[in-house]
Parts: structure tokens; C-alpha cells; sequence
């Protein structure tokens, strides 16, 4: 449990900035080296290379250097335990909702 913990911890903190959900679509399409990103995205090579760190500490991200080139491509995870997370959430909201729907039907016209 505390293994899943710190990598669902890992995947909400590299998925909570904008910059590095945009860097997973960008390498969705196809990978791409860490100067061609920096370019896309406006940055120093420094800045976009912090967030590409991030994401692959988080499993989401691999890199390769190739010569003087760092290739990045979408990693091994899959994001299954955000997902398992997320759905879980929903449904607790789902069913607090279904609770208040049923109160209100119940009480509904009664001073």
C-alpha cells in the first residue's frame, strides 16, 4: 500500500503541472529530444530538462542519450493507478449524490 501510495503521489505531482501534461501529449504523437521540446515549449534546456526529469522519476517519461542527445519518449506506465484512484473517487461522489437525491425526494414538500 505505501509502494502504490508513493507512485500515485509521484503521478498527481508530475501530472499537476501544465508544462509536463503538454510535454506527454507532445511525446504521444512520437518522441522527441529534450532540445526539440525546449524549442516547443519556449524554455531553456535547463527548465524543459527539470521537468522531464519529473515525469520520468514518475515512471511517465524515458530518456536516452544518444551522443550528445537526449531522446524522450513516453514511458512504461500507464497511468492504471491514477485511473483506479480517479474512478474510485467518482464513485464515492456519485454515491453522496444518489444519498442526497433520495433525502431530497423524501423530503421533499414537507415543511
Amino acid at each position: 500500500m505505501v509502494q502504490s501510495q508513493a507512485t500515485l503521489d509521484r503521478s498527481f505531482a508530475a501530472l499537476s503541472d501544465p508544462t509536463r501534461r503538454a510535454i506527454l501529449l507532445r511525446l504521444g504523437g512520437a518522441g522527441a529530444s529534450v532540445g526539440s521540446l525546449s524549442e516547443h515549449f519556449a524554455m531553456t534546456l535547463t527548465g524543459l530538462q527539470k521537468h522531464v526529469r519529473v515525469l520520468e522519476e514518475a515512471g511517465l517519461v524515458t530518456t536516452e542519450k544518444v551522443g550528445r542527445v537526449r531522446h524522450c519518449r513516453l514511458g512504461p506506465r500507464r497511468l492504471e493507478d491514477v485511473t483506479k484512484w480517479l474512478t474510485s473517487y467518482r464513485n464515492q461522489l456519485e454515491q453522496r449524490l444518489d444519498h442526497l437525491e433520495d433525502f431530497l425526494e423524501r423530503t421533499k414538500g414537507t415543511p
